[in-house]
């Protein structure tokens, strides 16, 4: 089981719950596990531009992007960024 840790904004949207163990063998797979996968994934299942992933604290697209494998004790963060202007 790999721990997702989420921030409070989408903890909301997934119930309450910030902190999920889910079975994967990759990101990707640990993101498609979560309840708000559609929030995260764009409907070709790439990871959506203001969503940042990071596995251990480095992020995910240095490590192989979705398909970067992870292991049982890896702890993928989700942070969504913001945007937006005056």
């Amino acid at each position: 089981m790999v721990l997702v840790l989420l921030p409070s904004l989408l903890a909301t949207e997934a119930g309450g719950r910030g902190r999920f163990d889910v079975p994967a063998d990759c990101v990707g797979d640990a993101l498609r596990a979560l309840p708000i996968a559609d929030l995260l994934l764009d409907e070709r299942g790439e990871l959506r531009p203001l969503v940042n992933v990071y596995v251990d604290g480095v992020d995910m697209r240095e490590k192989g992007g979705l398909d970067a494998p992870v292991s049982g004790e890896a702890t993928v963060r989700v942070v969504a960024a913001i945007a937006g202007g005056m």
